[in-house]
């Protein structure tokens, strides 16, 4: 008997040690072969962390100083891709400790993994990002056409219409927040960051949960708190069953993770509560989503449990509240830097709007103010770098890759490539959207992904870009802005791009 039972753990021993091996070094390193027999080039694999010291590194380093408002913002929001391209060109990889990351720039093939989303996948990475947030991004299959096909009439314009209101009110308090701070002076040196901030988040607090808003603001504070940790962990590679130990930060998230569960029960059981006493709608985002759901539950479809609906409540946040924040501030320090553009969108501004309050069929008029948009979307797009995963073996361009390899697509560099934008693909240049977005590129080349692309594109992204243009067209009626000599010039990469040492401006009254 034990005689058995040391044979078994021998055989058991050796077969743990040859897959964790195969994970380290031999998978690796076949792998590399490939790719450089296929013309692709990097960093010889190293053993376990492959490039993510390097990469850490990098990042510290682009952290610890800003660069000038000339300079290419690539090589400090993308430091080691952008490092690795230089070195090796397009055709690129890198490590993410023993997985292979392929660099892939080409439009067509971008399109391809975004819309191949059986294959191409989100990386899992770190298990407990599950605790911050999960929702329809990150589901596949018949799970996320569920949630997907729940969720839309959410999001359909004329919904979106009925939120204007409390978007508004929002804007409006930020609004005159400003004008008590420039009128005893006439102008005024302000951080306006902090207050985008507020604003975005106050909106998504207002339109997902109407009259329970400041339950709302209480959720996203701890769900901006675990983003910050996630971001922390991103840059380790995951060790299995790590956050099974009891550390300091995995109590946290754990933590945080149930407080956010008990406030968001504790808003839908009242909202279920309203609805089955036949309370009418508020119409907001949580009782638009809720009442779809008993829809399709009637219609003896697979409705949403409470959790998914929880997951969708904090996606709300995360989506809703980081992409307009850092749209709406590189949108106010680029205009500060082209002051002409700025002088344009004002004019447009008050010949559509005068000095009433912006109707919804006034700020789809506003066509200047949509091409400035979308210039910051491309130049900053909050969402820098989309990665994915293949969870099959497949065959991308001329690569047959079995299961398991990263893929990094660096839409901040498609964006300002010069192959698809033209020669002043680094300038400034709202007009190349004044035929719209399938002009923009020479070609009419599909290389504009800043929401992603295809059947998965983000479902938010008419409520980003109506909040955005309220925003810009409210402060325009009110405030002229130019950079401060207190600014300093720092789009750092974190869940979004944002400014690391916020958004230093002089407003001026009007």
């Amino acid at each position: 008997m034990a005689l058995s039972f040391a044979f078994a753990t021998v055989i058991l021993s050796i077969i743990c040690g040859w897959k964790l091996l195969n994970w380290i070094w031999l998978k690796p390193k076949k792998l590399e072969k490939y790719l450089r027999q296929k013309g692709f080039s990097g960093n010889s694999y190293r053993l376990f962390h492959g490039d993510t010291k390097e990469i850490s590194r990098m990042t510290i380093e682009a952290m610890s100083k800003p660069i000038s408002l000339s300079d290419d913002i690539v090589p400090r929001i993308l430091p080691f891709q952008h490092h690795i391209i230089s070195k090796y060109g397009k055709n690129s990889f890198m490590w993410a400790g023993p997985t292979p990351n392929i660099i892939i720039t080409d439009p067509n093939l971008i399109r391809e993994i975004i819309c191949t989303h059986e294959i191409f996948r989100k990386p899992n990475g770190n298990p407990l990002g599950k605790l911050i947030v999960q929702g329809m991004a990150l589901y596949y299959d018949d799970h996320w056409s569920k949630i997907r096909k729940i969720a839309n009439p959410a999001f359909h314009m004329e919904k979106l219409k009925d939120l204007l209101p409390e978007m508004y009110t929002s804007c409006k308090e930020m609004v005159e927040k400003w004008k008590i701070l420039v009128s005893k002076e006439e102008s005024c040196d302000l951080d306006v960051w902090p207050d985008v901030q507020i604003l975005t988040s106050d909106v998504i607090s207002r339109t997902a949960f109407g009259s329970n808003f400041e339950e709302g603001r209480q959720i996203f504070q701890l769900i901006k708190k675990q983003v910050y940790i996630l971001i922390h962990l991103l840059q380790y590679v995951y060790v299995p069953g790590w956050r099974f130990l009891p550390t300091a930060i995995n109590r946290k998230v754990k933590s945080n993770y149930k407080e956010m569960q008990t406030l968001i029960k504790v808003i839908i059981n009242k909202r279920e509560e309203e609805l089955k006493v036949g309370k009418d709608c508020n119409n907001d985002l949580l009782d638009l989503l809720l009442e779809s759901n008993h829809r399709a539950i009637q219609q003896k479809e697979d409705g949403m449990s409470l959790q998914e609906v929880i997951e969708e409540c904090k996606l709300f946040y995360i989506a809703g509240q980081e992409t307009t924040a850092s749209l709406l501030a590189s949108t106010m320090v680029l205009l500060s830097m082209h002051p002409h553009w700025q002088e344009r969108a004002r004019e447009e501004v008050f010949r559509v709007l005068g000095n009433k309050v912006p109707k919804f069929d006034d700020l789809n008029q506003l066509k200047i103010v949509t091409q400035i948009l979308y210039e910051v979307l491309r130049l900053y797009p909050p969402a820098a770098m989309f990665s994915r995963m293949n969870i099959k073996e497949t065959k991308i361009g001329e690569l047959v890759l079995p299961a398991g390899v990263m893929f990094s697509l660096p839409i901040v560099l498609v964006h300002r490539d010069p192959e698809y934008w033209g020669d002043d693909a680094e300038e400034f240049n709202p007009d190349r959207f004044s035929q719209g977005i399938s002009k923009a590129t020479k070609n009419n080349q599909v290389a504009f992904f800043p929401f992603s692309w295809g059947p998965r594109i983000c479902i938010g992204q008419n409520f980003a870009l109506m909040e955005a243009k309220l925003a810009l067209a409210m402060i325009l009626q009110n405030f002229s802005f130019q950079l401060s000599p207190n600014y300093t010039h720092a789009p750092a990469r974190m869940i979004n791009l944002h400014p690391q040492f916020g958004v230093h401006l002089i407003l001026h009254k009007i």
